[in-house]
């Protein structure tokens, strides 16, 4: 984790206030914002997928998605970036969860924070965890991960099918997904 600096965090409505700035010319380009690092906000993204601030839930569906849409990933560190700031927040497990999916020729997941990604070689379905307790997740983007939901799992483990190596798999955007370790 990152160590806290001296220097002064900025609070959540600052950080929001930037980010919805900086949203209006369409998706923020973190990937390609480097700002200094201004500390750790007492921010963090439970298991389940909800976020909270200084100890309580944020209630607010569109402050949530405007938060997700300024998270970056660097190592096992996770921040949010303005193109002035960066702040660390604590992260669980995964940052998102696919809460839903459609599965048909491709396979389109949505996560609780409104992003959609079709499977394929962009957005790898994962299988981490053990046989006993497989834990499923999608890429979403950026190195950024959501863990599948476990009603979403078992849709796609009722449309898998037996593969070449014998496990079970799905396929989606030309991609083979083993969905068992």
């Amino acid at each position: 984790m990152v160590e806290k600096t001296d220097n002064a965090v900025s609070d959540a409505a600052g950080i929001a206030a930037a980010a919805s700035h900086a949203a209006k010319k369409g998706p923020p380009p973190v990937d390609k914002w480097n700002p200094p690092f201004c500390g750790n906000l007492d921010m963090e993204i439970r298991a389940d997928g909800s976020w909270f601030y200084n100890g309580t839930p944020i209630g607010r569906p569109e402050m949530v998605r405007l938060f997700a849409s300024i998270l970056k990933r660097e190592g096992n560190d996770y921040f949010l970036v303005t193109p002035v700031e960066k702040v660390g927040i604590r992260v669980v497990d995964a940052p998102f969860v696919a809460v839903d999916a459609d599965i048909g020729e491709t396979i389109g997941f949505t996560t609780n924070v409104g992003d959609r990604v079709t499977a394929g070689p962009e957005h790898a379905i994962e299988l981490r965890g053990s046989a006993e307790k497989p834990r499923p997740y999608v890429h979403v983007r950026r190195g950024l991960w959501a863990l599948i939901d476990r009603k979403t799992f078992y849709r796609l483990a009722d449309a898998a099918m037996p593969g070449k190596s014998g496990r079970m798999e799905v396929q989606s955007g030309g991609t083979v997904f083993p969905l068992e370790p």
